[in-house]
Order: structure tokens, then sequence, then C-alpha cells
């Protein structure tokens, strides 16, 4: 084994759209890529009991906002993943950051490091339970992307918190159709590791409210994932409810649609939030300290959330791949006046792709990340962007 991790930093990746691996199920369709002990001993993989990958991604790169350019080098994602079909009905799945945080939470006694933790069964071709920590199963094809190939998420992504212990159902009437149930943790940590003491609501006339614990701090999401004509539309749709505090909640509708051809792919997603608390800490995060001072550890009450997003992936030529994204995104404080529709927030995005090697999950990019953020003129705060540029490579390694 240490002659594996020893090769592993050289390089790989194909250009198939569907091969880059998700959140949710299993990882996706990994693609015929050659693993490094293929390589090495010529060997033949004889099952599908044992799969090593480290996913990793690193640039240079340089970073402008209010006019102040910076430049450095960044490990962007560097996570280990083991998975595998033990029978034709037990399946399993582990995926690890090893640049995060070890220490285990008090809800689930997972590190959020640890991503997915997961065993599954299959009862049938139609029917399969999974059990474990995992990506709660919200819709939409950003949200389910393997986060080392998102350059920047939007701004509602970027602030979930999505990686729970739960259980899912799911349900294949037709083998292009699945309805999934899940029930899992709202939260990794206790109620007071996620929120500190003294913790507090803050609603309309600054009326100031102490947060109090749910018994039953639980999230529950309907997800469809459906295929049409021969995969060339596919839909990703969910809407949850998840418990935030005591008769505090939080609604989430998600649609994602894709189009899928051979040479270029296309999504967009919308997702909308309704908290009844925010969870997300965007609002509370840009207002509390300007709405009120004096408040210590405050969230607002009642914010809605909307987002939209749009990638195209197009093949232009072999080994070659031009990247487009964009979106945009409203946040509102809605029983304050004066944070109504306070917050527009813009996102542009583009990478030109090389993939040089065939048989490994290997990208070169050079990549542009834009944002700007608008403020309404009765909230007080003031507009900014952001400009950053990243030369780098990601590299799905597949050790086993």
């Amino acid at each position: 084994m240490k002659k594996y991790i020893i090769l592993m930093a050289a390089a790989a990746m194909t250009l198939q759209a569907n091969a880059q691996g998700g959140n949710t199920r299993m990882g996706g369709n990994d693609g015929d890529y050659q693993s490094l002990a293929e390589r090495i001993t010529g060997l033949e993989k004889k099952n599908d009991a044992f799969n090593v990958y480290f996913n990793y991604a690193a640039s240079a790169r340089a970073s402008e906002q209010d006019g102040t350019w910076e430049t450095g080098f960044a490990n962007k994602q560097l996570r280990l993943e083991i998975k595998g079909n033990l029978t034709d009905k037990l399946f399993y799945r582990l995926r690890h950051r090893m640049n995060k945080s070890n220490a285990a939470k008090g809800q689930d006694n997972f590190a959020k490091a640890t991503d997915i933790m997961m065993v599954g069964y299959n009862f049938s071709d139609k029917l399969s339970i999974m059990g474990g920590k995992m990506c709660q199963i919200w819709g939409g094809f950003e949200f389910d992307e393997n986060p080392m190939y998102i350059y920047q998420y939007s701004d509602m992504v970027d602030n979930m918190d999505n990686f729970m212990a739960g259980v899912t159902v799911s349900y294949k009437p037709v083998p292009t159709q699945e309805i999934a149930v899940e029930v899992s943790d709202a939260n990794n940590g206790t109620f007071f590791e996620d929120h500190g003491d003294g913790a507090v609501a803050v609603g309309k006339a600054q009326h100031v409210s102490p947060m109090e614990q749910s018994h039953n701090p639980l999230t529950y999401i309907v997800n469809w994932n459906g295929s049409f004509f021969n995969d060339v539309l596919q839909t990703r749709w969910s809407w949850g409810l998840q418990t935030l505090a005591r008769h505090k909640y939080s609604q989430m509708l998600v649609f994602g649609q894709k189009l899928n051809l051979p040479s270029f792919q296309w999504y967009l997603d919308y997702m909308g939030a309704n908290d009844g608390l925010d969870r997300l800490g965007i609002a509370s995060g840009d207002l509390m300290s300007v709405y009120a001072p004096a408040v210590d550890n405050g969230y607002f009450s009642d914010v809605h959330y909307d987002s939209f997003i749009t990638k195209a992936n197009w093949q232009f030529a072999p080994k070659w791949n031009l990247m487009l994204k964009g979106t945009y995104e409203t946040a509102s404080v809605k029983k304050i006046e004066q944070f109504k529709n306070y917050r527009k927030s813009f996102g542009y995005l583009a990478s030109l792709e090389y993939y040089p090697v065939k048989s490994q999950d290997f990208r070169v990019f050079l990549a542009y990340i834009g944002k700007k953020v608008d403020f309404s003129d009765k909230c007080g705060l003031k507009d900014y962007n952001t400009n950053r540029i990243e030369l780098g490579f990601m590299y799905r390694i597949k050790c086993y």
C-alpha cells in the first residue's frame, strides 16, 4: 500500500459529464478509469467490493477585493473516499476530508471532516435503504456535484450544512424514475455546540426572544430524480422541512433540471428557503451588528432566500472543456421593513479545462471567479465585488 500512496502525486481525469460523482448516492458513474494498483501490478481488478480514491485539487490564485490584490497557493480539496458493493445487495461508502477538524460533534458523534459513512441494502432493483452519515438528498445539480469540481458554490449552497446522520429509503417504480424519502438530524452538534450560550432570535422592532432547543431536531426531505429521452433530460427536485429550534422551522424547495448531450451539458437550478430562524446565517452576518449591536449571539427570524444557478460545460475539442456558470441570489428579512429584499448577489465564473490523460480522472484548469453584491439603500450596507483567478489542477486519484 505504501507504493500506491507514494505514487499519488501524479495525474488524471476524462471528459464524461456523468463521471463527476455526486454526494447523495454511491458517487455516480465513476468512468472506466484505471487504478494505480492495476497500473503497478498489471493485474485486472476482479470485483467492485473495495475502491479507494483521493479527491485532490490545488491552485495558484490571485484574489481581489476593494482594489487590493493578494496572491498565494491553496490546497482546495483533499478527501479520502472508500466505497464498494460487497454483494449485489449490500454496499457502503466512506468519504473523509483530510483538511478539516476531526473533533467529534455531540449530536451524531462524527467529526465534521467525515462527509459520509453509510451502508445500504438493495431489497430489489426498485427498493433500497441507506443509513449512517450521508449528504442530505436536497435536489439540484450544483448541490449533487462532487465538491472537488466546484470552483465556487452559490452563496446558498456554500452556507448550507448538509452532511447528516439519518436514513434514506429509495424507490424506483421504473429504472428512469426515483422517489426517495429521508429523515436525518438537522445538526451535527448539539444545540449549544452549534449556537452557543445565550443565543436569541431577533424579530420586528428589535424584539428578542431566547432560542430553545428542540426535542426533535430532525430534517424531513422528499426527493424526485427523473431521466427522460434516453437520459437527455434529467431532473432533481426536492422539498424538505427542518427543525431549527423549538417552534422554529425551515422549509426548502429545490428544482434542478439538466440537458445532457454528448458534448454539451447545461443545468438550471432553483433553490428557495423560508427560515423561521436564519439557518444559513447570511442575513444575520450582514445585518445584526447594524440592527441590534447590543446582541452578542442573535439570529434573525423569518428570513427568505432565493438562488438561481446555471452552469454549462462544452467539450468543444478532444481533451478540452469550457465551463461557464452564473448565479443570481436574493436575501430578505421579511418582517423588518428596512431589510426586505436587502441583498442581491451575482456570481459569474468561467474555466478552460484540459484533460491530458484519457485513462485518468485529471484536469488542468485556468479559471476566473467573480462576484458582485448589491445592497438596498435602506439597509445601510456598502456594495462590494470580488475577483479571483486560479491556475491549478483537480485529480480524482483512483488508488485501487
